[in-house]
């Protein structure tokens, strides 16, 4: 088996919790994840089996979706539930106004320059950063561009006077959440952290598409093509359908001749993804072969 597909991860378990329990299921070592979601959060995660796991390191899932919590009055060591708290402050009953709330949630979307969190997989030195961390070293990353793209109030809470705030966002590819509600909290005089953690998104990856893991246990690999991604479309790629001739000439590497402005394609045969293929001056060059193919192509990008 060859694809691409989806899982929602539960919460208290690493990426590579999932990926074992996909080989158990799959009877397949050749598992991987197209990007991490921290232990204590849940929802949408990208793996490929077989062939797929090539596409892995070039799918861009360029924006994500979350729902979070954050709760105010405590920044912690790792920016959400899991630390200890370095800093400690009651929250004004103010911030569990949902007019003050909201106006505040909407000013967030646009540019920024961030630093990730001291435990986060961010390497530096050739070391991640949560290695260092948990030795007890000093941390200290750069910060990198990111970009809030939307940004909602769901609700507010004011219980046993701690605040907390519902709220729905989406980010560029890189973006901590984590992050994001240190910085309010320090914005608002207060501190914060996150309390919950769901991803509703991994570019065009919803929950709707995702496989739970008892499903996947029980199913297996009839489970895991029932719910196939369609490579192309996880790609964003346009997509070229290949001639019985060009599928042999791909499968050798041989370059083919361009027939749009397109930098990039998907070249597709009998509904399975056999490669991604890039201009190089008139004609297009192999980037990745999959001389297998990756199944599940339904349609793609015209």
């Amino acid at each position: 088996m060859d694809c691409l597909f989806a899982v929602d991860k539960p919460r208290g378990m690493t990426s590579h919790d999932v990926v074992d329990a996909c080989r158990r299921a799959l009877h397949e070592r050749r598992v991987g994840h197209g990007g991490t979601l921290d232990p204590d959060a849940s929802g949408v995660l990208v793996l490929g089996v077989g062939q797929a796991t090539r596409l892995l390191g070039i799918l861009t899932l360029a924006t994500k979706a979350y729902e979070s919590t954050f709760r105010f009055g405590c920044e912690t060591t790792t920016d959400d539930a899991e630390g200890a708290p370095v800093h400690v402050a009651k929250a004004p009953a103010r911030l569990a106004d949902p007019v003050v709330a909201a106006a505040v949630v909407a000013s967030m979307p646009g540019d920024a320059m961030q630093v990730p969190p001291a435990f986060s997989a961010v390497s530096k030195d050739g070391r991640r950063s949560y290695a260092a961390a948990r030795a007890g070293e000093a941390v200290e990353l750069d910060p990198r561009p990111v970009s809030i793209l939307r940004a909602e109030l769901l609700g507010t809470s004011l219980y046993d006077g701690v605040v907390s705030w519902d709220v729905s966002l989406e980010v560029s590819k890189g973006c901590y959440i984590r992050s994001i509600a240190r910085d309010l909290g320090r914005d608002v005089g207060c501190w914060a952290h996150v309390c919950s953690l769901r991803r509703t998104a991994s570019g065009p990856v919803g929950i709707a598409d995702c496989l739970t893991l008892d499903e996947l246990a029980a199913g297996g690999v009839d489970a895991v093509r029932a719910r196939a991604l369609d490579p192309a479309a996880v790609l964003g790629l346009p997509v070229r359908e290949l001639s019985d001739r060009e599928l042999a000439d791909a499968a050798c590497g041989r370059r083919l001749a361009a027939a749009d402005d397109a930098h990039e394609v998907a070249l597709v045969h009998g509904g399975r993804l056999h490669g991604v293929w890039e201009r190089r001056g008139r004609s297009l060059a192999s980037k990745v072969n999959l001389v297998k193919g990756v199944e599940g192509v339904r349609g793609g990008l015209r």
